[in-house]
């Protein structure tokens, strides 16, 4: 009798845990309902409602847990997938190989229609890193390889709305100034499928995209692998080097070695300034971006070489 009974019991504790088990899968299989479904499971079972919610909603976004997606070129990023910084590699051009086989058999141009209207390179008194193609507002802007949309967001003083995509190829482009967005977060793409639409979003003077190509965080000029004219990527497989496509960073480096700033003192004006400093107002105007009708304050900063 009291063998039955210990057998009794044990088949009862089975099947308790048993609908224990059942109910958590219940909750993890609802993502869209889970705060209501946690509630429920907590009620039957005494588990409080914060540690069910905040342990799966932990598990669902954590962007360092690949089990579930495959992300493009991960051996090259090291499985890095943020969707909230540009550039979270940080990795500088001496650390890259000194050359890279880029595979470019699949580009398409990012728009069909517009011109050139900025190159990549020195703006003044900032870097331009991308290329501008001026074209209406509206028109269909599309991926040029094929990858998978790892950004999508706004920046009012800056990109406005703008995509990233990492591609297969170890690239990542970026699109910029968007009128709208008509891809999804995460999403896989083709090369040649729609992302957005042109506009004049951010800091912009006209209606245009921004067009960016990037290794591993580093951009570089997109005119060096692919020709705008004959709207063809240069070679099907592509050799990008540091010399060629990141030398551009080693002149920035000195550049800013060089480079010499004055500190405004009440009373000067851009011609004592120049006279001072053994240059010209023309040449304090270009480095500086200043306007004819711009006015220097004491106290600020010009650089003068």
């Amino acid at each position: 009798m009291k063998f039955k009974h210990l057998i009794l019991t044990a088949i009862v504790s089975l099947f308790i845990v048993n609908q224990n088990i059942h109910a958590q899968i219940k909750v993890m299989a609802a993502p869209g309902n889970m705060k209501m479904a946690a509630k429920a499971f907590s009620k039957t079972n005494n588990v409080p409602i914060a540690d069910s919610t905040n342990i799966y909603n932990e598990m669902l976004n954590d962007e360092s847990d690949d089990l579930m997606e495959n992300h493009p070129a991960g051996d090259i990023y090291g499985d890095i997938w943020r969707s909230d910084k540009l550039n979270p590699y940080r990795v500088p051009v001496s650390s890259l190989p000194d050359s890279v086989s880029i595979d470019c058999s699949d580009f398409v141009m990012p728009v069909s229609t517009g011109r050139i209207s900025s190159r990549f390179g020195p703006r003044r008194y900032r870097y331009h890193y991308g290329i501008d193609i001026a074209l209406p507002a509206g028109s269909k802007v599309v991926s040029s390889f094929s990858g998978k949309v790892r950004i999508i967001d706004y920046e009012p003083r800056g990109y406005g709305k703008y995509v990233v995509v990492r591609h297969d190829n170890g690239l990542e482009t970026v699109y910029a100034h968007l009128s709208a967005v008509t891809c999804r977060l995460n999403q896989r793409v083709k090369a040649g499928q729609e992302l957005g639409l042109s506009g004049n979003t951010g800091r912009s003077t006209g209606p245009h995209l921004h067009f960016e190509t990037r290794y591993v965080g580093n951009a570089f000029n997109p005119a060096t692998i692919i020709n705008f004219e004959a709207k063809t990527a240069y070679a099907s497989n592509y050799t990008l080097t540091k010399r060629k496509n990141f030398g551009y960073q080693q002149v920035k480096a000195k550049s800013r070695q060089l480079a010499k700033y004055y500190k405004v003192r009440r009373g000067d004006n851009l011609t004592r300034i120049a006279a001072r400093n053994g240059t010209t107002v023309s040449r304090l105007k270009s480095l500086n971006g200043l306007k004819s009708s711009s006015r220097i304050r004491a106290g600020q900063r010009l650089r003068i070489r």
